[in-house]
C-alpha cells in the first residue's frame, strides 16, 4: 500500500513537473541547465518536460510495468542530477533555491529520489536471478 501512494506521488510529482517545464516554470527550469551542455537551454527544457510527463504517466498507469518505470525514471533522476550540481555550483536561483545552502540540501534529495523510485516499483527485482 506505502510503496503504491509513494508510486503514484512521485508520478504526481513528475506530471506537475513536466507541465511545468512547457508552461509556467519554463524560464526558471532553464537555471538548471549546464552551459556545457551543446543545445539550447529552452529545447532542453522542453525535452526533459515530455519526458517527465511521459516518466509521471507510466509510474501512474503502467502497473504491470512498473519496475520498469522505475528504473527509468531513477535513470532520469541520475542523469539530471549534473544540472542540479551545476546550479549549485554556479549559484544559480531557481525554485526559491537562492542561497547555497538550500541548493546542497536539493542535492542531498536527489539519492531520495532515486531511492523512492526504485523502492516504490520494486524495480531492484529486475537484477535479482530467478
Amino acid at each position: 500500500m506505502i510503496k503504491n501512494l509513494i508510486r503514484i506521488a512521485l508520478g504526481a510529482f513528475m506530471l506537475l513537473a513536466g507541465i511545468g517545464h512547457l508552461t509556467y516554470a519554463r524560464e526558471t527550469f532553464q537555471a538548471q541547465v549546464p552551459d556545457w551542455i551543446p543545445l539550447s537551454k529552452d529545447f532542453v527544457v522542453l525535452a526533459s518536460g515530455v519526458v517527465e510527463i511521459l516518466l509521471g504517466l507510466s509510474m501512474i498507469f503502467l502497473v504491470k510495468q512498473k519496475k520498469y518505470a522505475g528504473l527509468a525514471l531513477a535513470i532520469f533522476f541520475v542523469l539530471v542530477f549534473p544540472g542540479n550540481i551545476s546550479q549549485y555550483l554556479e549559484h544559480r536561483d531557481g525554485f526559491g533555491l537562492d542561497t547555497d545552502t538550500r541548493r546542497l540540501v536539493r542535492l542531498l534529495f536527489q539519492p531520495v529520489l532515486i531511492f523512492l523510485a526504485l523502492y516504490s516499483t520494486d524495480a531492484s527485482k529486475l537484477f535479482k536471478k530467478h
